[in-house]
């Protein structure tokens, strides 16, 4: 009787942990807030280098070179009040060509330390849950990191090259010629703990 009484109580206690944890990773993976309460928006468009460096001071705009490409770009939004501490976001540039994205970007804002550039686990995972953003997981190219969520707005520019028929195949970048509709903007709503809360298609 001893025996099934302890064996009962495990079992609960098990039944109960197991539960905790379940509702532990529903809450820890639920989105604060939906999307749409941002008001998010992108624009894009082909520019020369003047007005890139214009756009982007106090940051250095990328070099184009005599048969490249300048892309700039701008996404703005409104601060979500429920945003938990921690919260970021990362935008996508993405050929929708090629499924590459681009191998360098300049990127400012009204506080220019809160954004950067590189890759991450969320993007991997964030393209493994939406198919139109297949290409934008761990591989060569550039997204931007915006560590706060109330510095909208962020500022962007790229140069897709000229093919380089010296470039070795396995760096795979978007070359030029491209045009605005080639591209699509996404914006990816991330937690504390780089959990994807969701995407958003902001362009294209």
């Amino acid at each position: 009787m001893k025996r099934r009484a302890i064996l009962l109580l495990s079992v609960a206690i098990v039944l109960i942990t197991a539960g905790g944890v379940a509702s532990w990773r529903w809450w820890h993976n639920r989105p604060p807030y939906d999307p749409g309460v941002l008001g998010a928006r992108a624009t894009l468009q082909l520019v020369d280098q003047a007005t890139a460096d214009a756009a982007l001071k106090p940051v250095n705009a990328v070099r184009a070179a005599e048969g490249d490409q300048i892309v700039l770009g701008r996404v703005t939004w409104s601060r979500p009040s429920q945003a938990r501490k921690g919260d970021s976001f990362r935008i996508v540039l993405l050929d929708k060509r090629s499924h590459l994205m681009p191998g360098f970007i300049a990127v400012t804002s009204a506080r220019p330390d809160d954004v950067s550039t590189g890759l991450d686990g969320a993007i991997d995972s964030a393209q493994k849950r939406d198919s139109w953003l297949r290409g934008a997981g761990t591989q060569e190219g550039s997204a931007i990191f915006v560590e706060a969520v109330d510095v909208s707005p962020v500022t962007f520019q790229t140069v897709f090259r000229a093919p380089n028929p010296e470039a070795p195949p396995s760096y795979r970048v978007p070359t030029a010629p491209v045009s605005v509709e080639d591209l699509l903007v996404a914006l990816i709503g991330v937690g504390p703990d780089g959990q994807v809360y969701w995407t958003q298609r902001l362009l294209n």
